[in-house]
Formats: structure tokens, sequence, C-alpha cells
């Protein structure tokens, strides 16, 4: 079976002739977007080449937290984990949302303190995180064996279910009146005196003055129709589920080689935290420089391979006609083969470290693309070059946690209104003002 099972969403059959806003992308940010927008009372129409949440949305782990983020995106975290809290309320459907807590165990005393000057991020929050010690983790942990001088534990973190979210919130969506078009490409946007003035779909035009891409992995090669240079690449993260497990723990944790979290089915999904798959294609020679910098920090957890993707790029067209089916309509979903060799080595050290997922069989794998920045920064923004064509993409593996914040934001930004937090790091001017564009290391 091919990726996740997700809760379905059936697309609506009517076009709109004309809407306030198109969102391009049913992932949990473009959902979240079309959501806050249909709430201000904007027209809004969402455009999904394949089904909603159907890529990485429900192909991520499955944590909110707050806990090891960039300290640029804190305020915006905290936005979210506030969010989170009501979401299954505010949409009537279940995300799977518990106030779990989230353990990052420490290695070494290194690491420790580095965990330890991070929380300094916190201060003004309010919310409940701490640094605990060895024999603090195995009482909060009965029957593991971590080999950990401490962790740093965030009570104030939570779990979702992927597979859940995404579709809660597009239904949501879909009540407050936005149309729901999934199987819907949108093969470009048409400019009336350089201004957006709509979209061409696959099944048509649709008049709009604003739109917002929020296409994941695919939104470089989105941008490039509109002559818009947007540094990005894409990293493969393979991802398993096991068979119920009884007694095993309720908070997520990142240990030294893997990572895990509770299901609501009972078992845990569980990936390495170390081995993550960077194909190598055209873009990568493209932006090597750009990313320079983010490959320096996270070398020890990349494995770089050259593979058939690099030719499936190179053949992918970077402009087509409107009347012409686009990659878009002959890649519905992105599905790539997850690696069992992977998979086998987490569960080993999950085991290892958690006794009581010896009997655990790995249920079901998969893998899913993560589309990422040079600075592992989302950009949440308006382009200046195109009135009223907007960006909410490059999460960099954050997304999921982020989605509902995100949403928010980009709603604030769109409208006009005061926004949730200041969004001038996520701005997309960043990659042409001159800015530092890096990842925070040291954490």
């Amino acid at each position: 079976m091919p990726g996740p099972f997700v809760v379905p969403v059936h697309g609506d059959i009517e076009l709109p002739k004309e809407v306030d806003c198109i969102v391009i992308g049913g992932g949990i940010v473009g959902v979240s977007t079309a959501l806050e927008l249909a709430e201000s009372g904007l027209r809004v129409a969402l455009c999904e080449k394949g089904g909603i949440g159907q890529e990485q949305s429900s192909r991520n782990w499955g944590w909110v937290r707050i806990s090891r983020r960039d300290p640029r995106e804190i305020p915006l975290m905290a936005e979210a984990l506030r969010l989170w809290t009501s979401l299954s309320a505010r949409t009537g459907r279940d995300t799977g949302y518990a106030r779990a807590g989230i353990i990052f165990t420490c290695a070494n005393d290194k690491q420790y303190e580095q965990y330890k000057s991070w929380r300094r991020h916190l201060e003004g929050y309010q919310l409940e995180s701490q640094m605990i010690g060895a024999t603090q983790l195995r009482d909060l942990l009965p029957g593991s064996n971590l080999d950990a001088k401490g962790a740093l534990y965030t009570p104030a973190d939570g779990r979702a279910e992927p597979q859940k979210a995404a579709p809660a919130i597009a239904e949501a969506a879909r009540e407050r009146g936005a149309s729901i078009l999934t199987e819907c490409a949108v093969r470009g946007v048409e400019t009336t005196n350089g201004a957006v003035s709509g979209v061409v779909t696959e099944r048509g035009f649709i008049a709009c003055n604003a739109v917002v891409l929020a296409g994941g992995a695919w939104s470089n090669l989105f941008c490039g129709t509109l002559s818009l240079d947007l540094p990005q690449l894409k990293a493969m993260n393979t991802v398993f589920r096991t068979t119920p497990v009884e007694n095993g723990p309720e908070q997520a944790v990142w240990g030294k080689n893997f990572s895990i979290r509770k299901r609501q089915d009972g078992g845990y999904t569980i990936a390495s935290t170390n081995n993550s798959a960077v194909d190598i294609v055209p873009s990568s020679f493209r932006y090597a420089l750009d990313f320079l910098p983010a490959w320096k920090t996270e070398w020890r957890s990349l494995s770089f391979r050259l593979g058939s993707r690099f030719v499936e790029e190179a053949r992918m067209p970077s402009r087509w006609a409107m009347d012409e089916a686009s990659p878009f309509e002959y890649c519905r979903v992105l599905d790539p083969k997850p690696s069992n060799k992977i998979s086998q080595c987490a569960l080993l050290d999950a085991r290892k470290a958690f006794p009581v997922l010896d009997k655990a069989m790995i249920a079901q794998r998969w893998a899913g693309y993560i589309d990422v920045t040079p600075d592992a920064l989302p950009v949440i923004s308006a382009v200046d070059a195109i009135p009223g064509f907007y960006v909410a993409t490059g999460f960099s593996g954050h997304g999921f946690g982020l989605g509902p914040a995100a949403g928010k934001l980009m709603a604030d930004i769109v409208t006009g209104r005061s926004p949730i937090v200041d969004p001038t790091n996520f701005r997309w001017s960043r990659f042409s003002d001159g800015t530092k564009v890096a990842p925070v290391s040291g954490f």
C-alpha cells in the first residue's frame, strides 16, 4: 500500500467562476490558510493537484513542538500551540491532537548545555519546559534503557495525527464557504497590468485578485513559471508505523538514532533522527552555494545520492502552455520509496531504548519529500514583484506543527490585518536583500 492512508476528502464538482483568493496546495498550510480566509469572509477556492494532505502533510512524524525550534520560529509556534488545542473543536473533527509532551534526550554534557542554553528562548511564553537529569528521565520513562545524560522535556508540546489533520481542516474550510477542488492542478497564474487576475486550472479558468502558493516541494517549479527564483531543494525521510503496543511511552521521544511518537491506534510512528536522503538533481548545482551553510551544519544526518530522480527532474519541463497538461498533472502525489534498511535500524534502536517494543512489528513504511530552504525557515510572504501573489512554503520539516499558525499569518498578510506575529523573518525578499541566509546552529 503506497503511502499512509489519509482520511479522504471528496472535492467539489463545480468550479467557481470568480473568487477573492485561490490557495494552491492542499497540505496543512494550504488548508489552514483557506480556513482562515473563509472565516474572514473572503470567497476562497483551494486547488489541489491530487488529494488533500496526500504528500508531506500526512507523511511526517506528527510532532507538534516548540522545543528545539529555530528561535526565529518560536513566536509563530507559540501561536500554533494555542491553535492546536482547540483545532478539533473548531473543525468539528478529530485531528488526534494531544498535549502529551516531547522529550529530547542529551547524549553528552555538551548537548545538555546546548539544550539548556536554548531554553532561554522560551522566556516570557509561559510554556512548561525543563531540563531533567538521567535519574528523572528514567522516572519519567519507566522501563526504558535510554543511554542519555539527561533531556530537554517540554510538557507543553504535543502530537497529532497527520493522516487526519489536513482533511479535518479542509472540511471545516468548505463548511465556511470555501471551494475544495481536488485533482485540479493549477497550470499557471494570469496577470493583468502585472497584478494577479486569475489562474488557469486543468478544469478551467478562475478569476481572482490574490493567489497563495502553498505547494510544498513543488513550489520552486511553480514559481519558475512566473520568473520567480525560490531557492528550494528536497530531502527525503523514511517513516514507519508499528502494530499496537501496550505500556509504551506517552511522550514523543527523540533518541540518539531514532524518534518515536505514540499513535491513536496504539502503535508508534518511528523514524531515524540522523538519516535523511538528499537526491542530487539539476537544482542541487544551481543552489549549491545557497545551501552550503546548511549542508555544513547538517552533513552528518544527510545521505547524498545520485539516482533516477536526477533524470526525472532533468526531463521535467519548466514552462508549458496554459492549454497543455502540466507536470502537476503527470505526478499527482510524490510517493518516494522508503528505505527498509533505515526502518530496521531505527526499530532496533527504539527496541533497545524501549524493550516494550520487542513484540512490535512494522505495519507500514512510507517516505516523504521535505521542502527545504537555505536557512530552514519558511517563506510566508507577499511577493512584491507580482501584486496579489503570496507564498507559504519551504517549511523544512517543521510545517505540520506550524501549520495552523502559518495559515493564520498568511491570511493576515493577504487581508492586510495586523499579523499574529512579526513576519519579517519569513519574508520572500530575504533571499535577495543582502540578508545572511543560513540556519541557526548549536541546538
